[in-house]
């Protein structure tokens, strides 16, 4: 039996002050072996993002199955910041890319940044990101973090607004090569992925005196929602390997059109699993005032016409023939790169 109308028939619309969402997945399923400082990654990871973020973002944690004590931490956040207004607990560890979805479609916002556990932001970080997306229009996704390796990564699209442009695309030189070089360290690999020469330049696209790096990664990177609306409509099967995040990021920013960027200076850190000094100096730096005045007043800039998807194709045809190894050294030569056969 049902008594009276719901009011929420009459009140339908939807609508949010809040115009930057923040999507954190976290899997710590224990304090042993490779999860030994997780929690402690983890917890400079939130109260730096807490710390740096403006008054109009809202933030989710998706745990993916955690041990007790750090649910226990992620309910205390929810309580306490009314910034984190959503906090979703799973029983299973249902991987990175179904984390985000779940948070993702359900929300309004029209920026979704997507970090994982362990980065550590720092201030500035959004409206450096932010400022990015007014300056080049039709970017997609933008990282706080640059790298000098990620030109060829999905960025069919930067190679025809770069090679359209006068002065369009360019080597220049690294801003911060020590902030590289500890992305690099904190991947753990053997053999560094960055030589010498990459943390001396990388290249840049430049919209009117406005610039930004070609390419980024996507450990911690902010998306228009309508990257995700383009994707896939299936669950994720695979939690992080075989190219799962290719097929629902990467894949539908790069089809409809958009650009793939980071900001010049480095304004975010990788933690990897081990702490360091280093990371709680950094935090001492930033927790001397909280960072929030700054927001967009009218987010109709951000977005402009994407390329067609007769661009996008020319745009990979551009690039394809670009980095043929023929063509490359002479090309990355005349946009200011000499001595170059090993970028």
């Amino acid at each position: 039996m049902r008594i009276g109308n719901n009011p929420e028939k009459v009140n339908y619309e939807i609508s949010s002050l809040a115009y930057h969402r923040v999507v954190v997945p976290v899997y710590i399923p224990n304090f042993e072996g490779y999860f030994k400082d997780a929690f402690e990654i983890f917890k400079l990871n939130i109260e730096s993002l807490l710390l740096t973020v403006h008054d109009k973002t809202r933030i989710t944690i998706y745990n993916n199955n955690c041990i007790a004590e750090v649910k226990q931490y992620i309910d205390v956040l929810y309580e306490r910041h009314e910034i984190i207004d959503q906090v979703f607990h799973s029983k299973e560890n249902l991987g990175k890319i179904n984390a985000i979805l779940a948070s993702v479609k359900g929300n309004l916002e029209p920026l979704i940044t997507i970090t994982d556990s362990d980065v550590f932001f720092k201030h500035n970080w959004q409206q450096a990101v932010e400022e990015v997306f007014l300056h080049f229009p039709k970017a997609g996704m933008v990282s706080p973090v640059p790298g000098s390796k990620a030109y060829s990564n999905f960025t069919a699209n930067n190679w025809l607004f770069g090679l359209f442009r006068y002065k369009g695309i360019s080597f220049e030189k690294v801003n911060d090569p020590e902030a590289m070089k500890l992305f690099d360290m904190s991947l753990g690999n053997p053999t560094p992925m960055y030589k010498s020469i990459h943390l001396e330049k990388y290249l840049v696209l430049n919209n009117r005196g406005n610039k930004a790096v070609m390419g980024c990664g996507h450990f911690v990177a902010t998306l228009k929602r309508e990257v995700f609306d383009e994707g896939p409509n299936t669950p994720a099967f695979i939690k992080i390997q075989n190219g799962v995040e290719n097929r629902f990021i990467d894949f539908p920013n790069e089809k409809l059109g958009y650009l793939r960027l980071a900001t010049l200076n480095n304004y975010a850190y990788h933690l990897g699993n081990v702490s360091e000094k280093w990371m709680h100096e950094e935090f001492e730096k930033i927790s001397i005032h909280k960072n929030n005045n700054y927001c967009l007043s009218n987010i109709d800039p951000i977005y402009a016409k994407p390329f067609s998807a007769l661009e996008v194709f020319l745009g990979k045809v551009l690039k394809k023939v670009i980095l043929h190894k023929f063509i490359k050294a002479t090309f990355f030569a005349q946009k200011g790169l000499k001595n170059n056969l090993d970028y």
